[in-house]
């Protein structure tokens, strides 16, 4: 079985609406674009290493049509190497509706997108959440993902669409490298998932040796 990985790049309030520019997803949001003054080439290397070995990639249909306008208009080769992985592997799409999928390697996934998931995961090594944070929502209400890559900012917009946005359960994650920070401050953090669910304790109970009076 293989692994689905999201990819996510977030502000510390935790916003993942269109990083990438103004025109991503602009309804109500008026900073598409936040994460281009942050870019360098620490963060560059760290996504060029995230995404060595991917072998597919899953969007949600927002995320797809941005895509597919750009990358396919994109040369590969080594100055380019982003370009060249996402015009090669397979793209699977999820959306509610009948879209028109003009990207070479485009596929629709069928309406039970658990299902449709499991099988690809089956099918890949290494499969490419990337944005699309409706979807993300779905997977993460449905525990299928193993593992999320977070580059997170160190701005806070107040305002947009956030990671962690209603499709939350209750789930344990494990960090799978030191969180490493960037040079403007944007920290990468990766981690897997993990078995169970939260646990809970009480810091007042005496085998914890912390008291109420030692926190006055």
């Amino acid at each position: 079985m293989g692994l689905i990985h999201i990819e996510l790049f977030t502000t510390l309030d935790l916003v993942a609406q269109a990083p990438g520019g103004p025109d991503e997803d602009p309804a109500g949001f008026p900073f598409g674009g936040w994460q281009v003054p942050l870019l360098n080439e620490t963060t560059g290397a760290q996504i060029l290493a995230a995404y060595q070995g991917t072998d597919a990639l899953l969007l949600g249909r927002r995320t797809y049509d941005i895509f597919a306008a750009h990358w396919p208009h994109q040369e590969g080769g080594p100055d380019n190497p982003i370009a060249e992985l996402f015009n090669r592997v397979p793209k699977y799409v999820a959306s509610r509706g009948k879209p028109d999928l003009p990207w070479a390697g485009s596929t629709q996934l069928g309406p039970d997108l658990p299902a449709a998931v499991r099988e690809i995961r089956d099918r890949h090594e290494h499969v490419k959440v990337v944005g699309s944070l409706d979807l993300v929502q779905t997977l993460l209400r449905e525990k299928l993902f193993d593992r999320v890559d977070l580059w997170v900012h160190p701005i806070m917009l107040g305002v947009g669409k956030k990671v962690f946005d209603g499709g939350t359960v209750p789930t344990n994650v494990t960090l799978l490298q030191p969180p490493a920070a960037g040079p403007q401050g944007t920290v990468y953090l990766r981690y897997g998932l993990a078995d169970g669910t939260p646990r809970t304790g009480d810091m007042s109970a005496p085998d914890r040796g912390l008291g109420h009076e030692d926190l006055r």
